[in-house]
């Protein structure tokens, strides 16, 4: 009864309209207060979500995609990529994702790589015929490879909730990154092909070609410096995120001469008020957890789903449903917050391994990233392509279906996600 409780007063302090880091701290320090606990484990409670060498990587790759969107690195890795598959069928919207794609391995940011791509890519795809409601929706589901392909920000938060390998969590998201960039690429063609009025792109030269990718190359370059020193061990996920940063520096200050004082300045602002409340929230999160796990409310979750809920397959159905509703209404970091400290200890209860569940929470945060009212990236979209709010929800439904589908495939095919951690 107290379990059902504590959750109904948070999901009243949030439908209420109090902020998720306030609602999270203040109802978990009123539960220390009532259950007699030391109200010092508020003050512990903050400290400790600070206290964290893992985290400094967050503030570090929002300023890297911040500084590479302030360069305008979007529009150079577009024309390469356009280059090169642009006079496929949906050419244009092909070389969108791939865009996403490359510049999520940079990133670790869905609104970045939405915000960074789609100033490109929407005027450019309207502009050749492209349906807007199409356009819209791809380039918001495009953003949402941002923290599904590593460096990825949530996966870092999931690790630092569960301790578990933060680089193991980022190589697990390769191959599903993989096959729903492949997803999305194939369902663009096959619009193109029987749904799309569009002027099609002309064969660009060799010449043309080998320009674009030399302009391109060095913020390609960029992204397989990170993944790769991630990869072999040379950097931690922190590490790699300053010398990310540093690269992104050279490369839009020194190489590419598109960033100025101003740009730098509004870039370093974006990237502090963003991480100020990432923290916020995580440090809120820390100190309700807290007050949960005095309460041993995670402990009975457990233990009721592991009575209740014998299969891992109805286990993860059950999850997704929630989390679809959730995020109806809640952003992505909130429910992953919220959810995984909740759920963690049923886990080892069911034989689920904590790796590819990290990667199946993810791709469901990415989906709350597109479902109305409050997905992040279709505000980001809606913004860039000055759209309503109706013309971008209309326009991801399909590429939201999509992802559920690479869901059940990681589920019927476990090693896409594990294959890379754990057997390489």
């Amino acid at each position: 009864m107290t379990t059902v409780f504590i959750l109904l007063a948070l999901f009243g302090l949030l439908l209420i309209g109090i902020p998720v880091a306030f609602a999270l701290a203040g109802l978990g320090f009123g539960l220390l207060v009532v259950g007699g606990f030391s109200p010092l484990m508020l003050p512990q409670g903050l400290l400790s979500a600070a206290d964290s060498f893992v985290l400094i990587a967050v503030p570090l790759f929002l300023l890297m995609s911040n500084v590479l969107l302030k360069g305008g690195v979007g529009r150079d890795l577009f024309a390469a990529v356009q280059s090169w598959v642009g006079h496929w069928p949906g050419g244009l919207a092909v070389a969108t994702i791939l865009s996403c794609g490359i510049f999520a391995a940079i990133s670790g940011s869905s609104v970045a790589t939405a915000a960074t791509i789609g100033t490109v890519a929407i005027p450019e795809m309207t502009a050749r015929g492209y349906p807007r409601r199409f356009v819209l929706g791809l380039l918001a589901a495009g953003g949402t490879l941002g923290i599904l392909i590593p460096p990825s920000i949530p996966m870092i938060v999931f690790g630092v909730i569960t301790e578990e390998s933060i680089i193991s969590l980022f190589l697990a998201g390769i191959g599903p990154g993989l096959i729903l960039i492949v997803l999305f690429v194939l369902y663009s063609m096959v619009f193109a092909r029987f749904a799309a009025d569009y002027e099609p792109s002309a064969r660009a030269t060799w010449e043309e070609r080998w320009t674009t990718l030399r302009r391109a190359s060095p913020t390609i370059l960029l992204a397989v410096l990170v993944i790769a020193g991630i990869y072999a061990g040379v950097f931690t996920p922190t590490e790699a995120a300053a010398v990310g940063f540093l690269g992104a520096l050279v490369v839009v200050g020194v190489v590419l001469r598109t960033l100025d004082w101003p740009k730098l300045r509004d870039a370093v602002m974006e990237a502090m008020t963003t991480t100020v409340a990432i923290l916020l929230i995580v440090a809120g999160a820390k100190v309700f957890g807290k007050a949960i796990t005095l309460y041993r409310i995670p402990q009975d979750i457990s233990v009721f789903l592991t009575e209740h809920v014998s299969s891992p397959a109805f286990f993860v159905l059950l999850v997704g449903l929630v989390l679809l509703v959730m995020g109806l209404v809640l952003e992505a970091l909130s429910m992953m917050l919220i959810m995984v400290p909740v759920l963690s200890g049923a886990l080892f209860a069911l034989g689920i391994d904590p790796i590819w569940f990290g990667v199946f929470f993810v791709i469901m945060v990415e989906c709350a990233l597109i479902t109305p009212p409050v997905g992040l990236n279709l505000y980001v979209i809606q913004a860039v392509g000055r759209a309503t709010m109706g013309e971008v929800s209309s326009g991801v439904w399909p590429f939201l279906a999509l992802m559920l589908a690479s869901v059940l495939l990681i589920y019927l095919l476990p090693d896409i996600a594990l294959y890379v951690p754990f057997k390489l």
